[in-house]
């Protein structure tokens, strides 16, 4: 989520458990949702009307067609046969009318109506247990309770999967995803593109296994929460891997040579970025970070899974949580729920529950955010190098607020692919230099050599790591 410009509103969250429903403004209708259709709705009625007024059309031209005709010579008053010709072109329309309207069925964007609940008929009251009931009905999948002891089990079952890698180190999944369709901007799709390599670049580097999704494993979880179900998925499919690593689209690997400190974790089940005082202080709903976050495969990441996606169902249950969300967490705007925020405010209301499993990062940058770090490169390049991961060389450096692929975002699409493109070829740079090549430029997809070759490549090993200086002059 966005980082820059957000300020603090007087929103609720005292200490000790959040309230579970939003305070409501004076005046205003116990359910407000159904006032705020979705676009996909939208787009469907818009179609429908389309339809309707074609059908207008042809009806206005079989009403003239009845009264003048196509002949001049035609009698003025109509005969029998065209009065019933007319009366099957009314039923006729009728039928495809009715057609039409029913084609489009209950949307399931809909935020007037919830299993079976008509939602401008309910008070405050009822619109409350309304949504506690549907809440309550969603869940991911059959519940799981004894994840841990099936998956040590399947390991001793299956030791050529072992939960290690080469050299002792924890086995990790990393997983990403994007739209199943092309991109609203065309360049979008290069970016993406660009964006997968990177994060095949890091993984091959450091030995990690790579999901790229493009499917949706949940209707009802689709944009932000898409996230949650595919975790769910990959933990139950890959009882051989430790960790489970989700790293937004829009997010690329800008240190190459820093790898995570998976000892420091011991004892702790959740690991993201953010900061302790932003959490459990200000309660704002930038304390912690979704773009890049790992999950360990055990029992309790899939109960913190079931207890985070019920406030992600689209309609009517994701907007009457975003009111919940934004009521309780300073700086939220008001906007549906999204999966960053629910984690927020179930840590906060549920602090003893989870907290003690939850590690907060920020000595490194799990997620760095791009606008304070694209224009430092150079100096970074100049005057420190690759496997520090902080501000001196950002681990990860992640584009909240822009949209390569959409068609909207928070910053002009100009300075985000600009942007994109710098960070891109910075973190290249640390892949060509083992080659030795280089790009012209932190903005040039062109590249330059910037070593010569040698008949005894192995012997010079500082061509070999990554971790050494990259100058800015090669």
């Amino acid at each position: 989520m966005g980082q820059e410009g957000m300020g603090y509103n007087n929103g609720k969250g005292g200490g000790g458990g959040l309230p579970m429903t939003a305070p409501r403004p004076r005046g205003a209708s116990p359910l407000s949702s159904h006032h705020h259709h979705h676009r996909s709705r939208k787009i469907h009625r818009t179609f429908n009307n389309v339809k309707i007024t074609v059908l207008c059309g042809l009806v206005t031209i079989l009403v003239l067609r009845g009264t003048i005709g196509l002949n001049l010579s035609l009698p003025s008053q109509p005969t029998d046969a065209d009065a019933l010709a007319g009366a099957k072109a009314v039923e006729d329309i009728d039928r495809i009318l009715s057609e039409i309207r029913s084609d489009s069925g209950p949307d399931e964007d809909d935020a007037g109506d919830l299993g079976g609940y008509n939602a401008t008929a309910l008070n405050g009251t009822e619109a409350a247990a309304a949504y506690a009931e549907a809440v309550g009905r969603y869940a991911l999948g059959p519940k799981i309770s004894d994840w841990d002891g099936q998956r040590r089990r399947w390991l001793a079952q299956n030791t050529g999967f072992p939960a290690t890698v080469p050299g002792g180190k924890p086995r990790i999944l990393l997983v990403t995803g994007s739209q199943p369709g092309p991109c609203d901007n065309p360049l979008g799709d290069h970016y993406l593109l660009k964006t997968t390599k990177n994060k095949i670049d890091y993984c091959r580097l450091h030995g990690i296994e790579i999901v790229h999704n493009l499917a949706h494993l949940d209707t009802e979880l689709a944009g932000y929460w898409a996230k949650l179900p595919l975790l769910r998925r990959l933990m139950l499919s890959h009882p051989e891997v430790e960790w489970i690593w989700w790293m937004d689209s829009d997010a690329l690997f800008t240190d190459m040579a820093f790898e995570l400190p998976l000892s420091r974790y011991d004892g702790h089940n959740l690991i993201i970025h953010g900061y302790q005082d932003l959490l459990f202080e200000k309660h704002s709903w930038i304390a912690l970070n979704t773009g890049s976050f790992l999950f360990r495969n055990c029992q309790w990441s899939l109960d913190l899974l079931d207890a985070w996606a019920p406030m992600g169902p689209k309609g009517f249950i994701r907007d009457e949580a975003g009111k919940i969300l934004t009521a309780n967490l300073k700086g939220r705007p008001a906007f549906e729920a999204d999966d960053q925020s629910a984690l927020i405010y179930l840590l906060l209301s549920q602090k003893e529950k989870w907290m003690e499993k939850v590690f907060i990062e920020n000595s490194y940058y799990l997620h760095g955010f791009w606008a304070g770090l694209v224009d430092k490169y150079e100096d970074m390049m100049e005057n420190h190098h690759p496997g520090l991961g902080d501000e001196r060389w950002p681990f990860v450096t992640h584009f909240v607020g822009c949209k390569p692929c959409g068609s909207y975002g928070d910053y002009p699409v100009e300075r985000c692919l600009k942007s994109m493109e710098r960070a891109f070829n910075f973190a290249d740079n640390q892949v060509l230099r083992l080659y030795g090549f280089g790009h012209k430029g932190l903005e040039s997809p062109k590249i330059k050599r910037i070593r010569n070759q040698t008949t005894k490549p192995i012997d010079d090993k500082e061509n070999l790591d990554v971790k050494s200086k990259i100058s800015t002059t090669s």
